[in-house]
């Protein structure tokens, strides 16, 4: 058997990388590999009017109308984009709040320029 130790990744190389890297981007890359891992789509990859699995970090929380009923707004970021992910008919939900870790599956659509996904399918994931 072979006592060796396996090779140290990164290296020099990999120390300058990060020395140069702002906290924004290394967080960026944090959250685009968290949601590699679980098979979720990049944001910046969805469209389309077709469904999509997303994962992310909620940054916002919002309680908004929606033509006279309550509709529970949370955007959601990957690293690579945000989406809206938009619950209607809801006041709250529980565990649904800023710094969650969230995945989520649904129908994506375009409004007013931005990503939105109606009443997805969500899984509250561990860690923050």
């Amino acid at each position: 058997m072979s006592t060796a130790e396996p090779p140290k990744r990164g290296g020099l190389r990999g120390f300058f990388r990060r020395l140069a890297t702002t906290q924004s981007e290394i967080e960026a890359q944090e959250l685009r590999e968290d949601a590699d891992e679980v098979g979720a789509t990049p944001i910046a990859s969805c469209g389309g009017r077709r469904r999509f699995c997303v994962a992310g970090t909620l940054r916002t929380v919002t309680l908004r109308p929606r033509g006279g009923a309550p509709a529970l707004e949370a955007e959601l970021y990957d690293g690579s984009d945000v989406i809206d992910l938009v619950w209607l008919g809801r006041r709250k939900i529980a565990g649904i709040e800023p710094g969650r870790t969230v995945k989520a599956e649904g129908l994506v659509s375009m409004q007013d320029g931005r990503k939105v996904m109606f009443n997805p399918r969500y899984e509250l994931r561990p860690g923050s």
